[in-house]
């Protein structure tokens, strides 16, 4: 039975529904087919996806666009590469793109959609836990520049989304923990999401770490419920990460310039959030946002998870450079999520660029 979950967001009488579920793969190719009957398709799919899934899902393949795996491939020329395919097969606004694979894919089949004809039909099938539990659900597409993440790309909420847990069988250990790193983010940040609703994820997040670990998907479904529910609740309150959204950037501004420094090839989004979480906790500390008690019990919440002392070389000139161009950023000002108690976060100015430099350099 699929657990449903919908998205109701009144500033856009927005409103479509996520499914989660275990069946075999089989059976999500005939929702889609279902769902997209009498509709023209593009699947838009993640390459390493295709490699183990498309038997189970043998669409034709002059609907298939196959995207090489890697935040690098979210790029213009793989824009228009779909834009083009979009126009030979004359597609109009009644049909339907499909998404399966990872955030890249869904950003970027998300970014065309919302472009083409001024609105295609959108479906998001994520098949990597970062995207299941976070990048598929809310809106945001986008694709890169050299110089900046996501610095095209517009809200634009898809038709549905269906979760299968099995692609997380085979979903490689890389990038499982990536899709853990981003986990966590909600973690701290669930005052800010749950509304009157009990706080629950801290706790589960660290009773059933080996179970998580483990890959059961029985407790993998809980999470991402947990979490899902969570973006849902501020989403529906902030579409356009006008307020409530941004809390969702929690050690993203640090995160994504050390993805762009890097050429998105040394970090996994992922890893790179989990980078941008420990400084900022730090930064926290530093000035007094948060106690060392709460900074201990995060800090070891992430090295349950795998995630623990991180040493390396952070060249601070460059990394501020990147996020003075973050799309949160004003002029000569840098703006970052910031933890201001347990497991609540608000927004900081950084007015002292010189002093949060020099700090960033000493880590």
């Amino acid at each position: 039975m699929d657990r449903l979950l919908a998205v109701n967001i009144p500033e856009n009488d927005k409103c479509y529904d996520i499914y989660i579920n275990n069946s075999p793969v089989e059976s999500l190719y005939k929702d889609l087919l279902l769902r997209t009957k009498n509709r023209k398709r593009l699947i838009v799919f993640s390459k390493k996806v295709y490699e183990l899934y498309s038997k189970n899902l043998p669409f034709p393949k002059n609907e298939v666009f196959i995207l090489k795996d890697g935040e690098e491939q979210k790029n213009l020329k793989n824009y228009l590469k779909i834009v083009n395919l979009l126009i030979k097969n004359k597609m109009t606004r009644k049909d339907v793109i499909i998404a399966i694979g990872g955030g890249v894919v869904g950003d970027l089949a998300g970014f065309a959609a919302s472009t083409y004809m001024r609105g295609i039909n959108f479906i998001q099938v994520p098949t990597t836990l970062l995207s299941m539990v976070d990048s598929s659900v809310g809106g945001k597409t986008a694709i890169d520049m050299n110089f900046a993440k996501n610095i095209l790309g517009c809200f634009y909420q898809p038709e549905c989304v269906y979760i299968n847990l099995n692609f997380l069988k085979t979903l490689c250990e890389r990038q499982y923990m990536s899709g853990l790193g981003e986990v966590l983010k909600y973690a701290f940040i669930e005052s800010n999401c749950c509304n009157n609703e009990p706080k629950s994820l801290f706790e589960f997040l660290s009773i059933n770490s080996s179970r998580i670990l483990g890959r059961d998907l029985y407790f993998l479904e809980k999470l991402i419920t947990i979490c899902l529910t969570y973006k849902i609740n501020v989403v529906r309150a902030d579409e356009k990460e006008s307020g409530l959204r941004k809390v969702l950037n929690l050690g993203h501004t640090i995160g994504h310039a050390l993805e762009t420094l890097t050429g998105y090839k040394k970090y996994t989004h992922g890893e790179a959030i989990v980078r941008g979480l420990k400084l900022i906790f730090k930064w926290a500390l530093k000035n007094c946002y948060i106690d060392s008690v709460y900074y201990k019990a995060a800090m070891d919440l992430l090295e349950l998870y795998g995630f623990g002392s991180i040493n390396e070389n952070i060249n601070s000139e460059k990394i501020v450079t990147l996020m003075l161009l973050d799309k949160k950023a004003e002029t000569g000002k840098i703006k970052l999520i910031v933890p201001s108690g347990a497991r609540v976060v608000t927004e900081k100015e950084i007015t002292n660029i010189q002093e949060f430099k020099n700090w960033l350099s000493e880590q």
